[in-house]
């Protein structure tokens, strides 16, 4: 049975991207299609995906510009009517909102503060405020900007829901299984099931099932049932 899980397809390889797709189907809701996959395949590449395998796509393109570039750019990519389309919140009010009237039909997803970063790192870059306080104020403009969805970190979700509803959809990437917390660069992490059950309504994983693929497709298929499984016992 499928999970609310968003695969993270990061490879270069064309066929290993369209194996992956067809090794983990029967578990993974959504695939997210990011710079390394769009710098080497560019939209074309996105529209193949979709054609081959029927996948719903997560076009994880982090628009951040001046809002009439940003407008241009999701213009771009419509035709490939992506499942969501992220921006940065950072960009502000009306970059968000021109993203959003741009592509009407897809699901604008802001990302509020990327997982890899650390409170000190925040501080360094310029941010007044913490991690969490930042990351709700961020949502709530953009929600009300016009983004239907949001990327945070799963330790941020209880208090963006109680900020912003029930109606936006909530997407946390730095999940790990229990074993896996701290094995890489994420640094605010959750499991997947906790996640969840913390009120998000996907989660991204993409190393702790992608590293089977090593092992094969069984070991692949296997590691992706298992996640999913863990989450929808939940």
């Amino acid at each position: 049975m499928k999970a609310p899980i968003i695969l993270a397809v990061d490879t270069s390889d064309f066929d290993t991207a369209l194996a992956w797709i067809d090794n983990t189907k029967e578990s993974v809701s959504v695939y997210k299609l990011g710079l390394e996959f769009y710098l080497n395949f560019g939209s074309a590449g996105v529209s193949r995906i979709i054609e081959e395998t029927g996948a719903e796509i997560f076009l994880d393109l982090k628009l951040h510009d001046i809002p009439h570039t940003v407008a241009g750019a999701a213009k771009a990519i419509a035709y490939l009517s992506p499942k969501f389309l992220t921006v940065h919140a950072s960009g502000g009010r009306e970059m968000v909102k021109a993203a959003a009237a741009a592509v009407p039909e897809v699901s604008v997803t802001a990302v509020t503060i990327l997982t890899s970063l650390s409170e000190e790192d925040l501080f360094e870059v310029g941010f007044a405020s913490p991690a969490l306080e930042s990351a709700v104020a961020l949502a709530k403009m953009a929600v009300s900007a016009g983004a239907r969805s949001l990327v945070c970190s799963p330790l941020e979700t209880v208090a963006i829901r109680s900020a912003v509803g029930s109606e936006p959809i909530i997407i946390t990437p730095g999940v790990r299984p229990l074993t896996e917390v701290g094995s890489d660069d994420q640094k605010r992490t959750m499991t997947p099931a906790d996640a969840i059950a913390q009120g998000a309504n996907f989660v991204v994983i993409g190393r702790p099932i992608t590293s089977a693929w090593s092992q094969g497709p069984q070991a692949l298929r296997d590691k992706a049932a298992l996640i999913a499984s863990e989450i929808l016992s939940n």
